[in-house]
């Protein structure tokens, strides 16, 4: 089941916007506008319709949200028995692609996360072409939609999936970007790398 309504926020780049549930899923996104299909739709179904999820990998026990004063930088916070880690997300205006942002920050002890990406163009309906590029990024492709992930650990494909297991410990940082570029006819490799 998806999140509540009042459990989610907003982030955006002015071109369009995704909602981002208090336990760490982004359970919508059209990409690459507002009036474009979606390709995380896990709010309309199940997670199997994409989502983005990066929490703990066991349940926090006290989570808090907040943006950054006058910004769309949304900052969750989770405490777990180990320690608490920050979330960080937001979509910087775009230049010549759309990039959704994801930073994991340590803020006390060592944290274990999980980090789980189903991409599903047209609303769920559409599973990409993944390819990986290296150990830390992958190339997804549905028809024209082209999207890069790119981060600092490990990530792998896992039953139509990109998941990662990782630590954080208090003061590191780790960042996962999501760029998306429109595929021009047989130029589907160049672009966001």
């Amino acid at each position: 089941m998806p999140s509540r309504i009042e459990d989610y926020a907003l982030i955006g780049d002015c071109e369009t916007a995704a909602l981002v549930a208090k336990d760490g899923s982004i359970d919508w996104l059209c990409w690459p506008r507002f009036d474009s299909g979606a390709c995380f739709a896990a709010l309309l179904g199940t997670p199997d319709n994409g989502r983005w999820s990066i929490a703990p990998a066991v349940p926090a026990r006290k989570i808090t949200r907040q943006y950054r004063p006058q910004t769309l930088i949304l900052e969750t916070e989770f405490e777990t028995e180990d320690g608490s880690v920050m979330l960080l997300d937001f979509m910087p205006l775009r230049g010549r692609q759309s990039n959704l942002v994801r930073i994991v920050r340590g803020v006390r002890g060592k944290v274990e996360m999980k980090m789980e990406l189903i991409l599903r163009f047209d609303y769920g309906e559409s599973v990409p072409w993944v390819t990986r590029i290296t150990d830390t990024s992958i190339r997804a492709i549905s028809g024209p939609n082209k999207v890069v992930l790119r981060t600092t650990v490990p990530i792998h494909g896992e039953d139509l999936s990109t998941v990662s297991e990782f630590t954080v410990s208090e003061g590191q940082s780790i960042p996962f970007i999501l760029s998306y570029t429109l595929c021009e006819g047989n130029r589907c490799n160049g672009g966001a790398r």
